[in-house]
């Protein structure tokens, strides 16, 4: 299973430089050919950054029909582990986050934009 980060859906709904690879990615997710996961602060981060009806509607029902992925939901103990967690790992909340979420999980990978 591969932990799909947040900027991959926004290089997409956003026809940023790479909407092409990432539209063939999660077209894959969608049809269950490859198994991922994204935690629900990555759907809300999408829906405030989309900030347009039709477009987090779509982005929605793209979520809920993807046979391959499931939307992953922290607790407030995960949430307070990763702001414990994020001086040792140098990352902001965000990116911690999804790091801390990969390794619980145990996925084999982020795919992810960021440096």
């Amino acid at each position: 299973m591969l932990l799909i980060d947040t900027n991959v859906f926004l290089e997409l709904m956003l026809g940023q430089e790479r909407a092409d690879e990432c539209e063939k990615f999660l077209n894959k997710v969608s049809k269950g050919e490859i198994e991922g996961v994204i935690t629900k602060f990555t759907v809300h981060a999408v829906e405030a950054l989309l900030n347009h009806p039709d477009l987090i509607l779509a982005f929605l029902r793209n979520v809920q029909n993807s046979l391959g992925l499931i939307v992953y939901e922290t607790s407030l103990e995960d949430e307070m582990a990763v702001s414990m967690l994020m001086d040792k790992v140098k990352l902001d909340f965000d990116d911690a986050l999804q790091y801390y979420v990969a390794k619980k999980l145990g996925v084999d990978a982020i795919v992810s934009y960021d440096k």
